[in-house]
């Protein structure tokens, strides 16, 4: 089994991991599922910190590898297919990092672990929270 994670789960798991929903955190430590990170993420948590909306968050961008090895998760590129995808998508949500988050999860067929509900609005989109 394969989890895309949002990108606030992977600040909250990386700094915070008691935000987790119970569903969220009960999902990572079974050895039979592999942790996906988009690229697409590492862009949002880069962009965030830039423009001060993750105060302290510095570290996360610095870190970033290492954070995902001591999460056991795999970067998942961006292809042209994601990104076709993310951009032909019937959904008026117009943010471009869950646009491809929520194409990439369909395209791998994989949950998807984010709070946000907004998700619920792609039909085939299956968000564990």
């Amino acid at each position: 089994m394969e989890l895309l994670v949002d990108t606030h789960v992977l600040i909250w798991g990386m700094a915070q991991p008691d935000r987790l929903s119970t569903a969220a955190a009960d999902a990572f430590p079974d050895s039979d599922v592999a942790v996906l990170v988009s690229a697409a993420s590492a862009w949002e948590l880069a962009t965030k910190v830039r423009i001060g909306k993750l105060p302290g968050g510095e570290s996360l961008v610095l870190d970033y590898a290492r954070n995902l090895e001591r999460w056991l998760a795999r970067e998942l590129p961006v292809s042209s297919a994601d990104a076709l995808l993310a951009g032909t998508l019937s959904w008026t949500h117009r943010d471009p990092f869950d646009r491809m988050l929520a194409a990439q999860a369909l395209r791998r067929g994989c949950a998807l672990v984010s709070s946000d509900r907004v998700f619920d609005q792609v039909g085939g989109v299956h968000r564990i929270w």
